[in-house]
C-alpha cells in the first residue's frame, strides 16, 4: 500500500544565508531525535551574490537535493523554511556549530548543525556488495499485450543447474527492481539471501520505471498482473530454470498480484504473501487510516470521525461503475457536503483526484478472495505484527479462509512478532519509523520464507 511518512515532509529542511563575515558555504550535518528513532539531515549551502542558496539530503530517507525555500543569514542568526512543508529552522551560528531549532506543524524540536566535508549515506548493514557468489545477469522480457519491455536482474546460483525461481513483485507506487524505499533496497536484500542458499531470483524495474519502458501512471494492479505474467513466460526459456518450480514472491500489492497471477496458471508453483492483502480495498484503506491515527495518538472520536468522512467518499466510487471526470465529480460533490463547506476547495479537488485515479479507483473496488479462492499451488503468507498498513490478523485470517474455500488445504501462514510492514524490527509500527531504522529486512522473515521453500522439494 502506499507509504506515507508522517515525517516524509521532514524530508525537508531549509538553509539559507545573506553575505557576513561569516562564511557558512559548504555541507552541514545535524540529527533530529524523534520519537521514533533518529533522522539525520545535511545541508548544503551554496554562496551567490545577495547571500546563499541550500539544499537538503534525508539520507535515512533516501532524498537528495531537496530544494530549500528561504535562506537568510543575519549574523549570527540563520533561518531556513521550506514553505509547501510548513518547515522552519531558525538558529545561531558560533564556533563552527549552528544550534537552533526545527519546527513543522505543532513538532518541535532542538537540531545542532556541525560543517563536515565526509561523505553521509543511510547505513543498511545488510545490503549486499559486489562480487557476489553466485552469477548475476541484466535481463529485459516483453509483455506483449501492453507492448511494454520490463528490464530487470536474474541471479542463478553459482553451481549446479535446474533452479527454482522467485518472482519478485513489488508493493505499490512507482519502484525499482529492489523496491528501494527510504533508503533500503528489500528486494536486493531477498533476492541476495534466496540466491545464496540455492534460489534463483528475477526482480524487475515497474514499468515506466527505471530500465522498464511503459506509463506507471495510468497502470492499475491488473496491468501490472499481466507484466508480472510476462516475467513467468520468460523464466520458462531459460535452461537453467525448473519449469515446474517457478513461483510468486509479491510485498503489499504485490501480494495481490501474486493470487491474480496463479489463479489463472495452474503452473506456478508456489506463492509467498508479505504483507498481502486478504480482505477488499475500501476495507484495507479504512483499516489502515484506522490504526495509523490510533498508534499517533489521535482520540477515539477524531479517529471514527475521518474514518466515517473516508467511508462515504469510498462508497461513492465503489457504488458505482463510473470513472473519470464522472467519478471525481461526484467524489467532489460528496466531500463537499461532508465537510459542510469546511474543507478548502483547492483540499477538496486534491483529495478528489488523489482517489479517482485509475489504480486507486481499481484497489477500492477489488476483492482479492474472488483470486484467492481459485489458487491450487502451496502458499505462504507472512506478516508483521506491528503492521500498520496491511494489519495482520484481518489479512491473514481472509487469506487463509479464501484458499481453503476450494480445498487447497497447503496454505501457511504466520504472523511475525514485533515486524512492521517492511518486515523490519522496530518500535512503533508507524511507517515514519521505516527510514529509521538500520535494518532492510528481519532475518527472521527470510528464514522463514527460505525454511517454508526448503520443505517443497
Amino acid at each position: 500500500m502506499k507509504t506515507h511518512t508522517l515525517f516524509t515532509s521532514i524530508l525537508l529542511l531549509l538553509f539559507g544565508v545573506s553575505l557576513s563575515a561569516q562564511d557558512l558555504s559548504g555541507q552541514w550535518l545535524g540529527t533530529l531525535q524523534l520519537p521514533m528513532g533518529k533522522l539525520r539531515l545535511v545541508f548544503h549551502l551554496s554562496p551567490k551574490t545577495d547571500g546563499y542558496t541550500a539544499t537538503m539530503d534525508s539520507p535515512d530517507q533516501g532524498a537528495k537535493g531537496i530544494p530549500v525555500s528561504l535562506v537568510t543569514f543575519n549574523a549570527p542568526t540563520l533561518t531556513l523554511e521550506v514553505a509547501a512543508a510548513q518547515i522552519k529552522y531558525t538558529g545561531t551560528y558560533e564556533n563552527n556549530r549552528i544550534k537552533g531549532t526545527f519546527v513543522q506543524g505543532g513538532l518541535s524540536l532542538p537540531l545542532e548543525l556541525s560543517k563536515s566535508s565526509e561523505s553521509v549515506r543511510a547505513n543498511r548493514p545488510q545490503e549486499p556488495v559486489a562480487p557476489y557468489p553466485y552469477h548475476s545477469e541484466e535481463v529485459t522480457f516483453e509483455n506483449p499485450k501492453a507492448g511494454v519491455k520490463l528490464a530487470g536482474t536474474l541471479t542463478l546460483p553459482q553451481t549446479g543447474s535446474n533452479f527454482p525461481v522467485a518472482v519478485l513483485i513489488t508493493g505499490s507506487g512507482k519502484q525499482n527492481r529492489d523496491e528501494e524505499i527510504l533508503g533500503h533496497k528489500p528486494f536486493l536484500v531477498i533476492a541476495d539471501y534466496l540466491t545464496r542458499n540455492g534460489i534463483a531470483v528475477l526482480r524487475y524495474d515497474d514499468r515506466g520505471v527505471a530500465g522498464s519502458t511503459g506509463n506507471f501512471d495510468t497502470a492499475t494492479t491488473a496491468d501490472f498482473a499481466e507484466d508480472a505474467a510476462s516475467a513467468v513466460a520468460y523464466l520458462r526459456t531459460r535452461k537453467e530454470i525448473n519449469p515446474k518450480q517457478i513461483g510468486l514472491i509479491g510485498h503489499s500489492e504485490g501480494g495481490m498480484i501474486a493470487p491474480m497471477v496463479a489463479s489463472a496458471s495452474k503452473e506456478i508453483g508456489f506463492i509467498v504473501l508479505l504483507a498481502g492483502v486478504g480482505i477488499k480495498g475500501d476495507e484495507l484503506m479504512l483499516l489502515q487510516k484506522q490504526r495509523i491515527e490510533e498508534k499517533m495518538g489521535y482520540n477515539a472520536m477524531q479517529v471514527a470521525s475521518s474514518r466515517q468522512f473516508m467511508a462515504g467518499a469510498y462508497q461513492v466510487i465503489t457504488q458505482t461503475t463510473d470513472s473519470g471526470a464522472s467519478l471525481r465529480d461526484s467524489v467532489a460533490r460528496y466531500l463537499t457536503s461532508a465537510s459542510l463547506g469546511s474543507l478548502p476547495k483547492e483540499q477538496i479537488t486534491a483529495i478528489s483526484e488523489q482517489i479517482t485515479t485509475p489504480w486507486f479507483v481499481y484497489l477500492l473496488r477489488f476483492d482479492p478472495a474472488a483470486y484467492l479462492r481459485k489458487v491450487t499451488c502451496p502458499v505462504l503468507a507472512l506478516n508483521g505484527s506491528k503492521d500498520l498498513q496491511v494489519p495482520p490478523k484481518e489479512n491473514l485470517s481472509r487469506i487463509q479462509s479464501s484458499i481453503e474455500s476450494n480445498g487447497n488445504k497447503r496454505v501457511t501462514t504466520i504472523e511475525l512478532e514485533n515486524l512492521n510492514h517492511l518486515f523490519q524490527e522496530c518500535n512503533t509500527g508507524l511507517p515514519a519509523e521505516y527510514a529509521t531504522i538500520e535494518q532492510t529486512c528481519s532475518p527472521r522473515m527470510l528464514e522463514a520464507v527460505n525454511t517454508w521453500l526448503g520443505k517443497l522439494w
